[in-house]
């Protein structure tokens, strides 16, 4: 009888770090990490009165200028309704441009204006000097090792398609 719990997993190959409480350490780290990871950009987000998910509409328009809302729909896989409250705020407030698509005049185009650049760059400092510290203390082979286990972690039908866009830069 096949047991379809996580205690049902067995060391493969002698390797203790597939065993069950290995297992579960690392998903509490991940969520301790992710807690740590988003909390310098938390405090500067509620200067504007902006929560994450601002954050992340600031992250992938500033990632990939010129981007569809449809692909900033498939990006981060929200409602329709949940995106346009936080994008129309954004666009308000002057943080995003939208312009209609030259060949689809019913696309709307969003980039970061000068503000949006500059508010993406007050978020991401902190995280790039978090993540820096960690890289400079785990050394190359860590990060190559990191890198490969979150990939490991996204969807498989996606997983190209990221890799490929995080890559680009």
């Amino acid at each position: 009888m096949a047991m379809s719990d996580s205690s049902s997993l067995e060391p493969d190959g002698g390797n203790s770090y597939l065993h069950d409480d290995e297992l579960i350490r690392g998903i509490e780290m991940l969520f301790y990490a992710y807690r740590d990871f988003t909390s310098d950009p938390d405090e500067i987000l509620k200067t504007y009165g902006f929560g994450r998910a601002h954050h992340r509409v600031v992250h992938f328009v500033g990632r990939n200028p010129g981007m569809t809302v449809t692909e900033l729909l498939a990006i981060l896989k929200v409602t329709k309704q949940s995106l346009s409250r936080v994008l129309s705020q954004l666009v308000a407030e002057g943080f995003i441009a939208q312009e209609k698509g030259s060949r689809d005049r019913r696309q709307r185009l969003l980039s970061l204006t000068a503000k949006g650049k500059i508010l993406f760059s007050e978020l991401s400092s902190p995280q790039k000097a978090r993540v820096a510290k960690a890289y400079r203390e785990a050394g190359a082979e860590a990060v190559a090792g990191y890198r490969k286990v979150l990939a490991d972690l996204l969807n498989a039908e996606e997983r190209a398609a990221v890799l490929k866009s995080v890559e680009r830069s």
